[in-house]
């Protein structure tokens, strides 16, 4: 079959974005069977399972970015080859002595090679798509929605399935998905002069006002979003806790909250062509920031209001990023741009660890407390305060 024709936008998108869902289906697997595995080991491994892939992919970004990674190596090409280690090391805990070490060293493994899959679609998408950037970086931002819920929905219809046996069939996915973007879809040529990682991009950040508004936008969305899909589990099994009425499939309620994240990525893609991505941006990160807020308010409420606050929620928590992401795209210096992406995206997964591990630490104090989630709401505060009037209007 000869490649997709770039002419044919729709074909191409579809076809990318698919292959972007495929692949980051590794991202949460771990998750996933994340009680399987602590029941085997004996041993409670909390916020570490995601702060591992998060370590793994700030350090694949960093040295992807700083050794030109993606101006040496044809997109589709990096792709695969990302999408083929990532998924032996997604698969890798299950041939190995179970202990946390090689466990955790799996995750982070796996996040270190995911650096080669979400960012390198973004770019892929960067250099066919102009105007309506904001339009495909909704679509690619909503694949990776997809592939993070993805490993839940077979939890959740999958009872019996070994977790052996379900990172196996995960990472064959994220191969099939890596097969079929090399196979199918054209590269742009590699750039003569490549723009080589600079650490005087890091000053860029600051320097120009309407770079920092969206990077701080960017910041305060970070530091919500990850924290809210790894505690998922947490949050339900608390509501479940309180409600024993309701028999409720934990994993399939997760899957949902997260899947539905599809639609403020695809929604908000349209809208930034009327309204602006600022605007977009702005509203989805201020509604996301009110769910967390009336979160401890429903716990008592009955499964149909709760449901439709944490639909909500996880419709907003990430339906601002592709937007951010467009913003800091379109205000960073053309000469600058990959380090500078690079540079914000690895901040923005750090401050994640941060969040993730305060939770937990909360948690562990407050148990069935969903109180301790309103520290995620500072990232909107922060982030609309930072960002507000710059970007609002762009």
């Amino acid at each position: 079959m000869p490649p997709i024709n770039p002419k044919r936008p729709s074909n191409f998108l579809l076809m990318l974005v698919f292959a972007q869902f495929a692949s980051t289906t590794l991202w949460l697997s771990g998750n996933a069977v994340a009680g399987q595995i602590e029941a085997e080991l004996g041993v409670k491994l909390g916020g570490w399972l995601t702060s591992a892939v998060q370590l793994g992919f700030i350090i694949g970004t960093l040295l992807n970015a700083i050794f030109a990674v993606p101006e040496r190596v044809l997109s589709s090409r990096l792709f695969l080859i990302s999408a083929v280690l990532g998924a032996l090391a997604n698969v890798s805990v299950a041939f190995l002595p179970l202990n946390p070490f090689f466990v955790l060293s799996s995750r982070f493994l796996t996040g270190l090679f995911l650096a080669g899959i979400y960012p390198i679609g973004m770019k892929i998408a960067s250099d066919w798509y102009g105007k309506d950037l904001g339009r495909a970086m909704g679509y690619l931002v909503g694949a990776l929605v997809l592939g993070k819920s993805f490993p839940y929905l077979l939890k959740g219809i999958s009872f019996e399935l070994p977790w052996k046996d379900f990172l196996f069939w995960i990472s064959l996915f994220s191969l099939f998905g890596g097969f079929l973007l090399w196979s199918f879809l054209p590269d742009k040529a590699l750039p003569i002069q490549r723009n080589q990682f600079s650490i005087k991009a890091l000053t860029a950040i600051f320097k120009f006002p309407e770079l920092r508004a969206a990077a701080f936008g960017y910041f305060g969305h970070m530091w919500e979003l990850y924290a809210f899909w790894a505690f998922l589990p947490a949050i339900w099994k608390i509501y479940a806790h309180f409600h024993p009425e309701y028999v409720i499939n934990i994993p399939m309620v997760i899957f949902a909250t997260i899947v539905v994240g599809f639609l403020g990525c695809w929604w908000g893609g349209l809208l930034s062509l009327k309204f602006g991505s600022g605007k977009v941006a702005l509203f989805q990160l201020f509604t996301s920031g009110v769910c967390c807020l009336l979160l401890p308010f429903v716990v008592g409420s009955s499964l149909y209001i709760f449901s439709v606050l944490m639909l909500i929620w996880g419709i907003t928590v990430v339906g601002d990023s592709p937007q951010f992401s467009t913003l800091v795209s379109r205000f960073a210096l053309p000469e600058r741009r990959g380090s500078i992406i690079t540079l914000i995206t690895s901040i923005g997964f750090a401050i994640t660890i941060v969040s993730i591990q305060l939770i937990d630490f909360l948690l562990a104090k407050f148990p069935e407390n969903l109180a301790v989630f309103w520290v995620l709401s500072l990232g909107s505060l922060v982030g609309l305060w930072a960002s507000g009037k710059r970007i609002y209007g762009e």
